[in-house]
C-alpha cells in the first residue's frame, strides 16, 4: 500500500521544481540532437565511472580526460590517472577502453549510427544489447546511459536513492539487496505502474527521487 503522506510531500516537490526537470530532460535531449560523436561516449563513459561513485566526481573525472584528449585515445594508464577519488578505478579504466574499442571505427569512435539502429528497435531492445556487449553496464547504468542521452521516458534509473525512496513511498517492501534482470524488471514495471498513480512521468518521477536524497538535480 503506498504512503499517501509521503506521496503528498513528494508531489508537493514537484510542483516546486518541475520547470527544472523539465529544463533538464530537455539539456538531455539535445546531447542527442546536436552532440558529436565524442559527446555521446562523453556520457557512456560517465555512466561507466558511476556505480558507487558520487555523480560530480565521475563527471568531473570525464571532463578531464576529455579536456586532455585521453578519454578518446589514450591509453588505459593515462585514463587510471585522471580517474581521481572515483572507486574501483582500475577496473573502470579497463571498461572505458573496452568500451571504446566497441565502437571505434577507422581510428575515430562511431557511436551515434550504431545507437541509432539500435534504437530503431526500440529503447528496451536497445537497453538490453547495451547490458549484454559493454563489460560494466548493467541494466541501471545501461537506463542511466539512455536517460542522458535523452531516451528515459518509458525506464527508470534503480539506484539506491531511488530504490529508499520506492520503499518509503510503499512502492516495494523491501531494499532489494542485489537486482537481477528480473528483480530489475519487476521494480521499474511497479515504479511505472507508482508513475501512474501519482500522476508523474516516469522521468521526472526519477529525477524528483534523486533530487529528495542529493537536494540537486544533475546526471
Amino acid at each position: 500500500m503506498y504512503d499517501e503522506a509521503r506521496i503528498k510531500e513528494l508531489q508537493e516537490i514537484y510542483r516546486s521544481i518541475k520547470g527544472d526537470i523539465r529544463k533538464k530532460l530537455q539539456e538531455f535531449k539535445k546531447i542527442w540532437e546536436e552532440g558529436d560523436d565524442k559527446r555521446i561516449f562523453m556520457e557512456l563513459a560517465f555512466c561507466l565511472l558511476t556505480p558507487q561513485s558520487k555523480a560530480r566526481i565521475c563527471w568531473g573525472a570525464v571532463e578531464r580526460l576529455t579536456e586532455k584528449d585521453v578519454l578518446f585515445q589514450g591509453p588505459e594508464r593515462e585514463i587510471l590517472e585522471e580517474l581521481g577519488s572515483v572507486r574501483f578505478k582500475e577496473r573502470k579504466a579497463l571498461y572505458i577502453v573496452k568500451a571504446r574499442k566497441k565502437f571505434v571505427d577507422g581510428g575515430d569512435i562511431k557511436i551515434k549510427g550504431q545507437l541509432k539502429r539500435l534504437l530503431n528497435n526500440g529503447v528496451f531492445f536497445t537497453r538490453e544489447w547495451l547490458v549484454e556487449s559493454i563489460k560494466g553496464l548493467g541494466y541501471k547504468e545501461a537506463s542511466h546511459f539512455l536517460r542522458n542521452i535523452g531516451f528515459g521516458e518509458d525506464i527508470a534509473i534503480l539506484d539506491r536513492h531511488v530504490l529508499k525512496n520506492l520503499r518509503l513511498l510503499g512502492v516495494i517492501g523491501e531494499f532489494p539487496k542485489s537486482l537481477s534482470k528480473r528483480k530489475y524488471l519487476t521494480v521499474e514495471n511497479e515504479m511505472r505502474k507508482f508513475s501512474k498513480h501519482v500522476k508523474i512521468p516516469l522521468d521526472h518521477l526519477d529525477l524528483i527521487l534523486w533530487y529528495r536524497e542529493t537536494g540537486e538535480i544533475f546526471k
